[in-house]
């Protein structure tokens, strides 16, 4: 990953430094509880001061927490596809690239990721992955338009999983279907010879 992108890492906010309002931005933490494959909003927002002084994730940038207590969290990552530019808290890195951003997000999310970050992890309670490391794994790169179909159906599959209002629908149509079917292969009879 190293040779398409640059991993930068965030610095300076704390979780006490996170308000209601001010300039969007993500504290590593919140990855692991809040946040799902990519946001275009953040819940938390920092002075503009800070937000001067810290590390921003661009509009299509990646935001990986590289630290946890356990390794499957170590590298959880969000694509940020919001508007504005956000500060990053430590503990977590920014991927700048330019692949598609949901793309490399559910990339993350995978088992081959999953096998190539864990020679990687360190730490004893804390568990952490470190930017040099992240760089290390490869990642597959298809061309813009199949990242984009990839993405699409990954999407569709997300909203069914983790959607009622479209999951539901969805899961009852095929039921329906499925019932249409076995009750027209139930109920038709070859005619008796006369």
């Amino acid at each position: 990953m190293g040779e398409l992108g640059e991993f930068i890492r965030g610095n300076g906010i704390q979780k006490d430094n996170l308000r209601e309002m001010g300039v969007g931005a993500i504290h590593y933490g919140q990855i692991h509880t809040h946040y799902g494959t990519a946001a275009t909003e953040t819940i938390s927002f920092v002075d503009e001061e800070l937000a001067r002084r810290s590390r921003r994730a661009n509009p299509g940038d990646l935001v990986i927490a590289t630290t946890s207590e356990d390794d499957e969290a170590v590298g959880k990552a969000v694509a940020w596809i919001g508007d504005d530019k956000i500060a990053v808290s430590g503990d977590a890195f920014i991927f700048r690239h330019a692949l598609a951003p949901k793309y490399v997000s559910y990339f993350f999310q995978t088992n081959e990721f999953q096998l190539h970050k864990k020679r990687h992890i360190t730490g004893t309670k804390v568990r952490r992955i470190s930017g040099e490391s992240l760089a290390k794994i490869a990642i597959p790169v298809p061309s813009r338009q199949e990242q984009d179909r990839i993405v699409d159906i990954l999407d569709k599959f997300d909203s069914l999983v983790n959607d009622l209002s479209v999951g539901l629908p969805a899961e009852l149509n095929a039921r329906r279907k499925q019932y249409e079917y076995y009750r027209d292969r139930l109920l038709t009879f070859e005619e008796a010879p006369a």
